[in-house]
């Protein structure tokens, strides 16, 4: 063993002797007093020399029983010192601005439906105000030149599964779930919020997270598979911005008609919805159902429309970013 190991030492150092002779433009040692095979030898030590080098400098190194390799890098000595490989950082995720990506279509999920209503106060039924306002919000990006989809037609029962599985289906850009917050304890609370994906400590957003996730249709199986896909990609990144445009554009168009409201800000939260599509996506809580005003508002059909227009606003401003890009000059 004493005897190999020596072997392998006189080996690699040999090898490293040779690297460095051929990165400096240099023949090996022992070659050099004859010019009349300097352009052969020369040549032959970049294609057999350096490739050899590398390779007994990496197996020379290894015990041989599938442990972990240390790889020596060998550079000029004008080059500066390479950091160990223990302590070299890993890469950072690719920005998607980087490769000029468009944003052409557009998923909406109007939030419950059928035998769900969702928040329900004053006569107002969350299901119906999501609806018409998805319904809107498709006319006005349609004439904007986005394709959209919607989730549901009408007033049917959907699990948050057979939405997932629509929006993943089309492989729209960005995915829009609507919904309309209640907060009973506070009835004099009005405002509009919107959501990435993400974890939360809230204790107001578990519970909203709670309420919205309870018909998944997924089971405790699909919990790491889904879980799995939200720690692979970059979704998070784009989805907070594009959640910062759509909040942005709903308080803008929103508080001129009404002023007390409430910019409840972007957050984060674990919706399923968000966490299985497969594409950047925001839950968009549009209004207050639990306040009395808030709930007049919703049911004029103008106001409806004006939720729309906001939202609409938000997409395409955040569209508009993506599809045009400001350029970096120096």
């Amino acid at each position: 063993m004493a005897t190999a190991r020596r072997l392998r030492q006189s080996i690699l150092k040999d090898a490293i002797r040779e690297n460095v002779d051929v990165i400096e433009r240099r023949l090996p040692r022992g070659l050099r007093r004859s010019d009349r095979w300097r352009r052969l030898l020369f040549r032959a030590s970049v294609f057999v020399v350096v490739p050899l080098a590398l390779f007994l400098s990496i197996n020379a190194l290894t015990t041989g029983r599938g442990e972990r390799t240390d790889v020596l890098v060998v550079s000029s000595p004008s080059a500066a010192p390479a950091a160990p490989a223990s302590v070299i950082n890993p890469p950072n995720g690719l920005e998607p601005s980087l490769f000029h990506l468009e944003v052409r279509s557009v998923v909406i999920d109007p939030g419950h439906g059928g035998a769900d209503p969702g928040a329900t106060a004053s006569g107002v039924a969350e299901k119906d105000v999501t609806l018409d306002v998805a319904r809107r919000l498709r006319e006005l990006l349609v004439a904007q030149k986005v394709a959209v989809s919607l989730t549901r037609e009408g007033d049917t029962t959907l699990s948050l599964r057979d939405r997932v599985v629509l929006a993943n289906s089309k492989k729209a850009d960005l995915f829009v779930s609507i919904h309309v917050n209640s907060l009973p304890a506070v009835k004099e609370k009005r405002g509009v919020e919107t959501y990435f994906l993400g974890t939360t400590t809230d204790p107001h957003v578990q519970r909203l997270a709670l309420d919205e996730n309870r018909a998944s249709g997924y089971t405790m199986a699909d919990f790491r598979r889904l879980l799995e896909g939200v720690l692979a990609d970059s979704r998070q990144g784009e989805s907070r911005k594009f959640a910062e445009a759509v909040q942005g554009g709903l308080v803008t168009s929103l508080r001129p008609v009404v002023p007390r409201l409430e910019d409840r800000g972007v957050r984060s939260a674990p919706f399923v919805v968000l966490i299985a599509t497969e594409m950047p996506g925001i839950l968009a809580e549009v209004s207050t159902v639990s306040n009395e005003d808030e709930a007049r508002h919703l049911g004029d059909p103008g106001y409806r429309q004006q939720i729309a227009r906001a939202l609409s606003n938000g997409i395409l401003a955040y569209a508009e970013s993506r599809n045009h890009p400001p350029s970096k000059r120096s």
